[in-house]
């Protein structure tokens, strides 16, 4: 839905369309994954909550820590497979859906002609047809003007003929009959030329109408790139930025240090006037320079945020599986609900809370006012020490908490 206006009218196969969505899928799958987690973990400890399988797995003498062993292990394989997928697979998906729909995008819709209108859909060209037989798409008194040899243009009349592309959709062919051509010149208007014909065939560019996909290549962003090779740009732009600071350094080196080509036996008041418009013309000078390496060094850790947050990311989300489950488990036992509905309405509640931390840590993490580690990893901060903490105090055994009364009263 989200792509249906750049695909409607465009003549796409379904194979094109279904590639365009198993593209798109893979930045889908790496959010579905941690909310499956969080899902599947209430959906089976609310199961066994409300069937008393937890109360009769305690009185054996296994606790919940004991049962959430196993979640916490799948967890973990699947945060394994999340890390390489964000790396080996995701990158690439989001480079060829990216140049799949540039492709998409410069396919014009299949050509329209509407009785008494003017087409200037094919370039160099401009198309009249006063009517068409929708019946065995025959055209009825055509007009073409061909401006695709300037400074000559043709001007092309016919009684009827047909439209259709050539076998290899490259060409747009027009089949007419009975007509005339008007040849004349803007450079020399002496020159004019008609002629007529029975039958006449032109052959009009059709590229725009047809869809070419182009092979892998070009530049990719940083939700196309892998972790260690945007750790290798952040590297290279670490050093980028360290020549940027040597060069600012010295240039406030330079306008600190005084000039010692003064010939000392100039006049006092004419040297006065030398090291006045020298400081200036230095200060001006050491000025733009300063703001326009600043400006330099703001766009690059700008750009260094940017691929930091990424790879942070890269990271973070997986492990959002683990911290789902260790919320999960102690919340199902409490809802004492399995199904569905359940499972998925809590879920969503703190997958949005999750998601919200992101954004805005990503965000003011992209503007360089906190930590990229801060901005992304805080969500997982924030739930997997408030939450779980407060899960644990519910799940302290009374024993322990009537302990220290028992210590008073001896």
């Amino acid at each position: 839905m989200k792509f249906a206006d750049h695909l409607v009218g465009k003549g796409l196969s379904a194979w094109i369309i279904t590639k365009l969505i198993v593209f798109n899928l893979a930045w889908m799958v790496v959010l579905v994954v941690p909310m499956s987690v969080l899902i599947a973990t209430l959906m089976a400890f609310g199961s066994m909550s409300q069937n008393n399988e937890i109360a009769i797995l305690k009185a054996t003498g296994i606790s919940l820590y004991k049962m959430m062993i196993p979640p916490l292990i799948a967890s973990c394989l699947i945060a394994l497979f999340l890390v390489h997928f964000n790396n080996s697979i995701y990158p690439d998906a989001n480079h060829a859906a990216k140049v799949l729909m540039e492709d998409i995008s410069r396919k014009k819709p299949t050509l329209s002609l509407v009785p008494g209108v003017f087409s200037t859909e094919i370039p160099n060209y401009a198309l009249l047809v006063r009517d068409i037989n929708q019946s065995n798409n025959e055209l009825k008194q055509i007009t073409i003007y061909d401006f695709s040899a300037p400074p000559k243009i043709n001007i092309v009349t016919a009684s009827h003929g047909r439209i259709y592309f050539s076998p290899n959709q490259k060409k747009l062919m027009m089949d007419l009959y009975n007509g005339e051509i008007h040849e004349s010149d803007y450079s020399d208007r002496s020159e004019y030329r008609k002629l007529r014909f029975e039958r006449h065939k032109i052959a009009m560019p059709a590229d725009q109408f047809t869809f070419e996909q182009s092979g892998p290549g070009g530049p990719r962003g940083d939700r196309e790139l892998s972790a260690q090779t945007m750790l290798g740009r952040v590297d290279s732009l670490n050093k980028i930025r360290n020549g940027y600071i040597k060069e600012y350094s010295s240039k406030i080196v330079s306008m600190i240090t005084p000039d010692r080509k003064i010939d000392p036996g100039i006049d006092p008041i004419k040297l006065r006037q030398y090291v006045f418009i020298r400081v200036q013309q230095r200060i001006e000078s050491t000025k733009r320079t300063i703001l326009d390496k600043m400006s330099q060094l703001e766009y690059n850790d700008k750009d260094i945020d940017s691929y930091m947050v990424e790879v942070h990311k890269k990271y973070s989300l997986p492990f959002a599986c683990i911290v789902f489950v260790l919320i999960g488990a102690p919340l199902g036992t409490m809802t004492r609900k399995g199904g569905f509905g359940m499972a998925a309405g809590i879920s969503m509640s703190f997958f949005l809370i999750y998601w919200s931390f992101l954004i805005g840590g990503e965000k003011l993490a992209d503007r360089n006012l906190i930590s990229p580690f801060l901005g992304v990893w805080g969500a997982n901060i924030f739930l997997g020490i408030t939450l779980d903490f407060d899960f644990l105090l519910k799940l302290i055994p009374q024993s322990w908490k009537s302990q220290p009364e028992s210590n008073e009263n001896n």
